[in-house]
């Protein structure tokens, strides 16, 4: 028996920013030349984004108006790890509650039965943290088991599903809240450099709340969880990586990453198929996590996909950006409304890729 998504709910903060907007608050806090600048244009034309949300509004501001960065040469004073880890503190568990608002209450599910919460994020950790604040603030019960998956990049909410279709494989009774939230805006980074370039063109912030459950103790059902498949690429390690600096979490993200996803993502899919007993022909919907608009382009290309089948991929990219962990979940919520006007059952395969380098696979139908 198969475990299965419920619901899906997504939140983003209130400032909403267009991209060409982002665009001359880039040029300017790194510096750029007449030359860099016309360079940098063309990447943020080529993105695939229109807008992005943050919870720093500074970014629609002029140099002189901002409250977050400094306003001196060079953004001076930058703002800590300290002070950004205090934005996040403040800011996660508002827009974590909107996404379980969201989730939850599409299909009017009382907050006091769920018996499992896994929170997800990358951009942000404290303690007595996120996890004891939604279990105080939804009220639900103390006794509530909770787990905590942290720093594990793009493809975090895989782990969260994962760990959510083994406790109700284990326990048909379980109801497992996912809440995952990523506000990778706070870890701006202004040094002039090739990676700082790329990761400040795609980044953004949201939230998500899905609900899963087993197929026996609810007749709620939006995707059947049928396999999951993981596998890491140390040999491309170094195109990806995530630590945390003095002044917010470094990233080292290259341009070498589509052409490692593009090499390796066939054999992948072939490996989770094989598992799941699923041939290819079989599946009709694909679910890519929008790491960036050339990364949706090889999968493309390397599935011969059509329009229809990564328009909601595209759409999410589009108007959100890259929300880390949380964009795969957006995009499984925006191909979850464009079925149920199919009123009919596929097969969806579904892709997340972080740092190690991870591809993390799973085969959904939708019920």
């Amino acid at each position: 028996m198969n475990s299965i998504i419920s619901a899906i709910g997504t939140s983003n903060p209130v400032n909403k920013f267009r991209q060409d907007r982002i665009l001359q608050f880039m040029i300017d806090a790194h510096e750029l030349d007449e030359h860099n600048s016309r360079r940098l244009e063309k990447l943020y034309h080529v993105s695939g984004i229109d807008y992005r949300h943050s919870v720093i509004d500074d970014f629609g501001k002029d140099r002189g108006q901002y409250e977050f960065f400094g306003n001196e040469d060079g953004l001076m004073p930058f703002p800590t790890t300290s002070k950004r880890s205090d934005l996040y503190e403040s800011t996660a568990l508002n827009l974590c509650l909107r996404a379980v608002d969201s989730c939850l209450g599409s299909i009017l599910f009382n907050a006091q039965d769920i018996t499992h919460l896994i929170t997800v994020s990358c951009t942000g950790m404290y303690a007595p943290g996120l996890d004891i604040e939604i279990v105080e603030s939804l009220r639900l019960n103390p006794h509530v088991e909770r787990t905590c998956i942290n720093f594990m990049g793009c493809y975090g909410a895989f782990n969260a599903l994962k760990v959510a279709d083994y406790i109700c494989r284990a326990q048909p009774d379980a109801k497992v809240l996912i809440v995952d939230v990523e506000l990778c805006t706070l870890h701006f980074q202004k040094e002039n450099t090739l990676d700082n370039w790329l990761a400040n063109s795609l980044f953004a912030d949201g939230a998500s709340a899905v609900l899963v459950q087993h197929e026996d103790a609810t007749d709620v059902q939006l995707f059947k969880i049928k396999s999951f498949y993981t596998e890491v690429i140390t040999k491309a390690r170094k195109e990806m990586a995530w630590k945390i600096g003095d002044f917010g979490y470094e990233m080292q993200l290259t341009n070498q990453v589509a052409k490692q996803i593009k090499s390796g993502i066939r054999d992948v899919a072939d490996k989770l198929l094989k598992k799941a007993n699923i041939a290819f022909d079989d599946i009709s919907q694909f679910a890519i996590h929008p790491g960036g608009r050339r990364i949706l382009e090889v999968c493309d290309e390397v599935f011969s996909l059509n329009a229809e089948q990564n328009a909601h991929a595209y759409k999410v990219l589009r108007d959100f950006g890259n929300m880390s962990s949380t964009t795969v979940l957006f995009v499984l919520d925006e191909l979850s409304r464009k079925l149920k006007a199919e009123k009919r059952e596929q097969q969806v395969l579904s892709f997340a890729f972080g740092p190690g380098l991870t591809f993390e696979s799973m085969v959904l139908s939708y019920a």
